[in-house]
């Protein structure tokens, strides 16, 4: 198999206060088709799923260079990251499999059977569980992450496709496309604690760490469905555009940002109030988002225009727009490069972007009531205490960057449960 070539952009900085530009365009085989992307926290590496050519592609983090590309089953659809045993997964949505690659050697280990379609994954770092929803089967798939192994298969509702992992009540999601029903899933016994009827065609969310909600996009309805995390009930129903595609989280300014397939821009919804607080204008069809922790800003790609818009994330304004390749997906961010990963599916090209911001601004109060998650500077995780990434994941080693620390001798009544720190090394 040829090895893809990395070609540096003649990329400029195009403001001296918003220094965003296309830092490099990784070139993959033709029609590779790069649709998915995960980020391996522990190697600093960039996984890209190919539906086109059936392969995984692994990329360094730190120099851009392509490592090395590998077979897997047919149409590879989705990955996650299992951080604490360093493993990828990847869901081959007409191989009805999950591969499972190992992290250091970047080879398949096992392939495991997962039902007619299997369409999403999602990490529990507090059981070392993966989740595939089986879009075909109605059920999700529960797979031990120490063992690789297959522990349960579980009925929810019909068509599940999007999974969220919620690590403050220790739950995870499934969307039910045809039933119009969110599945609630108790992450250490397995077990379904209930059904919530949502909107019509829901398949994909994004979790408020401060306030413990859950945003369900339902696509059909042109709405967002806002579930507490602790009740299960429905808080809200925002009504936003016709087919809403992708939601992320700001965790500074606690905003949900959300976009829609037939839309031109981004809804900004409000993580105490639940109702719409801004839109600004992006580029046609926008299609994913990702969230740069570190300096507080939102990174939309625009499928029909070949760009992505930053969104600063204070003022929910676009400060720069960006020329990718052709059909542009979800990006994924890279803390430790402080890069953004685009994967261009119709171009066969990953885009990578760089901020050099001096990141965010933050007085340090572990215990202060307000509606952000204040940030503290530390060197190293106390003692006792266990790092996540902005994903939910598990941290074991973590470098430097922006992570969620929760106290693990903590009671459940206390002030602050989880704390946003930035550790610097």
């Amino acid at each position: 198999m040829k090895y893809a070539s990395v070609l540096l952009a003649l990329g400029c900085l195009v403001t001296a206060v918003y220094p965003q530009w296309l830092e490099a365009t990784i070139q993959l085989d033709s029609g590779s088709a790069p649709y998915a992307l995960c980020y391996n926290s522990r190697d600093n590496k960039v996984y890209c799923a190919n539906i086109g050519a059936n392969t995984v592609t692994v990329v360094d983090g730190a120099t851009n260079a392509v490592i090395t590309t590998f077979a897997v089953d047919s149409l590879p659809y989705a990955l996650c990251y299992n951080s604490q045993d360093n493993k990828i997964y990847c869901a081959n949505h007409y191989g009805h499999t999950v591969s499972v690659i190992d992290g250091a050697g970047d080879s398949v280990m096992t392939t495991l059977p997962a039902g007619r379609i299997p369409y999403d994954l999602c990490y529990n770092p507090q059981n070392n569980k993966v989740y595939c929803s089986s879009e075909g089967s109605d059920n999700v798939l529960v797979v031990d992450g120490a063992s690789d192994t297959v522990m349960e298969t579980i009925t929810v509702g019909t068509t599940p496709e999007g999974l969220c992992y919620n690590l403050t009540s220790n739950k995870v999601y499934s969307a039910n496309v045809a039933s119009r029903t969110v599945t609630v899933i108790d992450g250490a016994t397995n077990a379904v604690i209930t059904s919530v009827g949502v909107g019509s065609n829901p398949h994909t969310f994004t979790l408020n760490t401060f306030n413990n909600k859950v945003y369900c996009a339902n696509a059909f309805s042109s709405n967002v469905t806002v579930i507490d995390g602790v009740t299960d009930g429905v808080l809200a129903t925002v009504m936003v555009e016709w087919w809403p595609r992708d939601l992320c989280y700001n965790d500074h300014d606690n905003k949900v940002y959300c976009v829609c397939q037939e839309d031109t821009g981004v809804f900004v919804i409000g993580g105490t109030t639940n109702t719409v607080v801004a839109h600004m204008a992006t580029g046609y069809r926008p299609y994913g988002l990702c969230y740069n922790g570190q300096n507080n800003k939102v990174y939309c790609s625009n499928w029909a225009t070949n760009t992505v818009s930053v969104i600063d994330g204070s003022t929910d304004s676009v400060i720069e727009s960006i020329d990718v390749g052709q059909g542009p997906q979800t990006p994924v961010w890279n803390p430790i490069e402080n890069r953004m990963y685009v994967a261009n599916r119709n171009s066969s090209t990953i885009s990578v972007l760089r901020d050099s911001g001096g990141g965010i601004e933050e007085i340090p109060k572990p215990h202060a009531r307000s509606r952000k998650l204040e940030a503290t500077v530390i060197r190293t995780v106390p003692a006792g205490a266990v790092a996540f990434d902005a994903m939910g994941r598990r941290v074991l080693s973590p470098k430097s960057g922006v992570y969620f620390v929760r106290d693990e001798g903590r009671g459940a009544g206390d002030a602050v449960p989880i704390r946003k720190v930035v550790i610097q090394k």
